[in-house]
C-alpha cells in the first residue's frame, strides 16, 4: 500500500475508535494540522520531543502514593484523529489507596462494573463522570483498587486544539481562555484532551492515541507539595490526609496551598542558618 494511502488509513482507524468531540469542532480541528500556535519556548517540550520514549509497564508498577508523586514533571500525551498530538505536563495528582482508603470508589475493596478498571493491571486508566456532565482520568497503580487522580497538566503543545476543545464543551460565548485555564482541574484536563468514557480502562503502555513520555528536569522532594485532597467530602481521617502533591511555584496547579507552602519556605529556611 502507498505511504500516503497507509497514513489515511491509520488516521480513518484512529478516528473511528477515539472519542470525538461535537463535529463543528472536530472541522476546525481538522483545518490546520500544522498551523496552530504553542509555547514559544518551552524547555520541557523542546527536549521531550526529541527523545519521546514512552512509559513502559515498569514505571506505573509502583505503589500509589510513589506514583503519584512520580506523575509529577512527566509528559501526557494525547492524539486526535487528524495526527496532531496535545502534550501537557502533569503537575498536580492526588493517591486514592484502595479499599482502606474511605474516600476512594473502591473503599472496602469492592469491585464493581464502574470501577473495574482500578483493580486492572498498573497503567490502566479509570475514567468517571461526576455531575453527569464531566470526566475525570486516573490510572492505576500498584495495589488492588488503587489509582492517581491527574489533577492539572501544564500545556505544551496543542494550545488551540485545546480551547477548541475547550470551548465546545461550555455553554454559550465566553472570553478565551488564558493558557493556565486550558488544564487547571481534572475535569478541564479531560475537556482540554478530548477524554471520555471511552477511554476507560485503556493502557497507557498500549494504546495509539493516549500516552506518556518521561519528562525533562524532574522534580525533587523540596520541589514538591504534599497536601489535602480536594472535593472528597466527610471522609473522617482520609479527608486530611496529605495524598495530594503538586508542583510548588507552578501557576497551572488547580488549587494552592498558601499555608503550606509557607511551612515548607519556613523550614527550608530554618534548614540553611
Amino acid at each position: 500500500m502507498p505511504r500516503k494511502r497507509k497514513l489515511l488509513a491509520q488516521l480513518s482507524a484512529l478516528q473511528s475508535n477515539s472519542s470525538l468531540p461535537p463535529s463543528d469542532a472536530l472541522k476546525n480541528l481538522n483545518a490546520t494540522p500544522d498551523g496552530e500556535s504553542s509555547p514559544k519556548s518551552s524547555k520541557y517540550f523542546a527536549t521531550e520531543k526529541k527523545n519521546s520514549s514512552q512509559l513502559e509497564a515498569d514505571f506505573f508498577n509502583q505503589p500509589c502514593i510513589s506514583l503519584a508523586k512520580s506523575f509529577l514533571g512527566q509528559i501526557l500525551v494525547r492524539k486526535l484523529p487528524d495526527g496532531r498530538e496535545l502534550w501537557g505536563r502533569i503537575v498536580e495528582t492526588e493517591a486514592y489507596l484502595g479499599g482502606e482508603d474511605e474516600a476512594s470508589h473502591s473503599k472496602g475493596g469492592k469491585q464493581t462494573q464502574r470501577n473495574a478498571a482500578m483493580f486492572m493491571k498498573p497503567g490502566t486508566l479509570y475514567v468517571y463522570q461526576i455531575y453527569g456532565i464531566y470526566f475525570c482520568v486516573n490510572v492505576s497503580s500498584q495495589g488492588a483498587g488503587a489509582a492517581v487522580l491527574l489533577r492539572s497538566l501544564e500545556p505544551l503543545q496543542g494550545l488551540e486544539a485545546m480551547r477548541e476543545l475547550r470551548s465546545a464543551s461550555r455553554k454559550g460565548p465566553a472570553k478565551p481562555l488564558k493558557d493556565w485555564q486550558l488544564c487547571n482541574g481534572p475535569s478541564k484536563l479531560c475537556q482540554a484532551l478530548g477524554i471520555d468514557k471511552a477511554f476507560d480502562q485503556r493502557d497507557l503502555t498500549q494504546d495509539a492515541t493516549i500516552w506518556m513520555v518521561p519528562g525533562h528536569d524532574l522534580p525533587g522532594e523540596q520541589d514538591v507539595v504534599a497536601t489535602t485532597r480536594i472535593g472528597i467530602g466527610n471522609r473522617g481521617e482520609w479527608a486530611e490526609k496529605p495524598l495530594r502533591f503538586y508542583l510548588r511555584g507552578n501557576k497551572f496547579v488547580s488549587v494552592i496551598d498558601k499555608k503550606m507552602e509557607k511551612k515548607m519556605a519556613a523550614m527550608g529556611d530554618f534548614s540553611c542558618s
